[in-house]
């Protein structure tokens, strides 16, 4: 478990992160979000000792990550992939991170099978493109065979392969109980992988919850209804109390009620229905919702040119 109690951190007249509270439970992938300057890096090196904070506290299984006895045992993470001695082989930099914590020498070709990279394992690392140097990070991560995983962008460099790969691997892990904290800014990724979230901007938290609860709550509750009777159906609607409009021949949006209402009043009517939809927000859209006061920098349109100008 990941308990960080009203952690604040300072950089000069900057505030990264500001009173933030938040528990990462084990058994689920919980996701970490936030726009660009959100404080997401800066949190997970609080929680890793990497920073110390100026005020409040963090703790992984109870303790400060400094005072556990075997911390790669019991922690894995990736916070730069690329953060290898570019000289040393793939399967050199494990040995090496396995005899400083004395861990099994088999165990680093358990990992480097793991995450695809036995093939390539004596090869420099320097020379590893962007999605094998992030496996090697992964690598890395898992080897204490930790109970604990904080992963910062962990697909960054993946191909859709790999996507799935990490993906699965994820689940996988907190199925077996482990605690898995992944940020991420890939919404269609997160809304796959993750079961709760951690949504964070300016440093401060903005939501905590599950996945279903942020995109319910940024829903519009409208139900779209598709049938051959839409004035029959609008009438019965409008009838009980419900909020109706066409917006097609055969189609309403109605608001004030759920599917299973609208399906007792065509029942009620004897009226057949095409298609019964609620219209549900993406995590995206939850997401730009949410942190819309948040966002730090905002990108620009592109002005259309002056006539006989370049194109």
């Amino acid at each position: 478990m990941i308990e960080a109690s009203a952690l604040t951190k300072h950089y000069g007249a900057k505030t990264a992160v500001d009173g933030l509270s938040f528990v990462v439970k084990p058994g689920v992938v919980t996701g970490f979000l936030g726009p660009n300057g959100a404080g997401k890096s800066t949190v997970m090196r609080l929680l890793l000792g990497l920073d110390r904070p100026n005020s409040g506290s963090s703790l992984i299984n109870g303790k400060t990550y400094v005072d556990l006895p075997a911390p790669l045992r019991e922690v894995g993470a990736l916070l730069e992939a690329r953060a290898v001695h570019t000289g040393r082989s793939a399967r050199n930099h494990l040995l090496a991170m396995a005899a400083t914590n004395g861990i099994p020498r088999r165990r680093v070709d358990e990992v480097l099978g793991l995450v695809g990279l036995d093939e390539v394992a004596g090869k420099r690392a320097g020379g590893f493109s962007l999605g094998m140097g992030q496996r090697l990070g992964i690598a890395s991560a898992l080897l204490g065979d930790p109970g604990v995983l904080l992963l910062d962008e962990p697909v960054n460099g993946l191909d859709p392969d790999g996507i799935l790969w990490i993906r699965n691997l994820l689940k996988a892990l907190a199925a077996e109980g482990r605690t898995v904290f992944v940020s991420s800014h890939l919404m269609s990724e997160m809304a796959l992988t993750a079961t709760e979230l951690v949504v964070v901007g300016r440093g401060r938290l903005i939501a905590a919850g599950s996945v279903d609860e942020l995109i319910h709550s940024a829903s519009s509750g409208v139900v779209l209804v598709r049938s051959a009777a839409t004035e029959r159906l609008a009438a019965a609607l409008q009838g009980d109390g419900r909020t109706v409009s066409l917006v097609g021949g055969d189609t309403l949006h109605v608001t004030g009620t759920d599917s299973a209402g609208i399906g007792l009043i065509a029942a009620r009517e004897q009226i057949a229905l095409i298609e019964l939809t609620p219209q549900q927000a993406t995590l995206e859209e939850a997401f730009m919702e949410i942190t819309k006061d948040s966002v730090e920098y905002h990108g620009g349109t592109l002005a259309p040119a002056a006539a006989g100008g370049p194109r």
